[in-house]
């Protein structure tokens, strides 16, 4: 094997062919049976579409037209879960949304980033998950290996890099926890 002029071996992408083939043919199929729909609506032939490329999602949950999602097979939703309009959903490992969890508007899930300690800059992955009753408002970035815990808030444009602690709301870059939620009856 060749060496980069730093003497490293040269980065080689270990998701391998048949993940980008599948990719190529998501980044087609997604748009072109979506883009047609109201923001809303068609939630079932979404979801058929998702399952069709091996994502889990509950038939109560909704995804919009507009997000996008990177890779469906590394994709679960639970029962009344939404990802709304605009949403990136770049999930290299998994991302999980538990029961009513919802992703408004323009936030980023990321689940993967480079390493920043190495010449080569391989590709480094560790999945989301977002609990139960939980709500990532919108265009909140949450990193990789994050878990907003149950009933948690994220605040709108907030920056999340390490994990939000149950039934609390957090707001800023970074984030900063601002208080408890609370529900009202």
């Amino acid at each position: 094997m060749t060496t980069n002029r730093i003497g490293q071996e040269p980065y080689k992408n270990h998701l391998g062919v048949r993940h980008q083939l599948i990719r190529l043919l998501w980044n087609m199929v997604w748009p072109l049976c979506t883009f047609f729909l109201p923001r809303s609506s068609g939630a079932a032939w979404k979801r058929l579409l998702l399952r069709a490329f091996g994502a889990h999602v509950h038939p109560t949950s909704v995804v919009y037209s507009s997000a996008r999602i990177y890779y469906p097979a590394n994709l679960t939703m639970d029962a009344y879960t939404c990802l709304d309009s605009r949403v990136n959903c770049y999930n290299v490992a998994p991302v999980c949304l538990k029961e009513h969890a919802t992703v408004s508007q323009g936030a980023f899930l990321c689940t993967a980033s480079h390493n920043i300690h190495s010449a080569a800059h391989e590709l480094v992955t560790a999945p989301i998950t977002i609990e139960s009753n939980a709500w990532v408002a919108a265009e909140a970035f949450v990193g990789m290996g994050v878990v907003i815990h149950e009933g948690a808030v994220v605040g709108a444009r907030s920056v999340v890099t390490h994990d939000v602690a149950p039934w609390t709301i957090v707001a800023g870059n970074p984030v900063k926890e601002l208080g408890e939620r609370h529900f009202s009856n």
